[in-house]
């Protein structure tokens, strides 16, 4: 992996995760904490979404929303364990 190709995916990890901190109101980690969740969310939703039989296009977009749907769940996820 190149150096633009890491730069490319750290900046769609971050902008998932932002987006998904969005959705999921209550959580705000920074630039750095959205990096993560996104990367999570994108490991999350390459393993759950084949599952369930979800298919989103290809692109930039595609790529955008795949992880922020992976980055949703995890923040659910977490937001159930803090409630426990």
């Amino acid at each position: 992996m190149g150096l633009e190709s890491l730069i490319i995916f750290l900046l769609i990890g971050a902008v998932a995760g932002w987006l998904a901190g969005l959705i999921v109101k209550g959580f705000g980690f920074g630039l750095l904490g959205n990096i993560v969740v996104g990367v999570i969310g994108a490991f999350i939703a390459g393993w759950l979404l084949p599952r369930v039989g979800v298919n989103i296009g290809a692109g930039y977009i595609g790529a955008i929303i795949h992880p922020m749907i992976g980055a949703i769940v995890l923040l659910l996820a977490i937001r159930l364990l803090k409630r426990a």
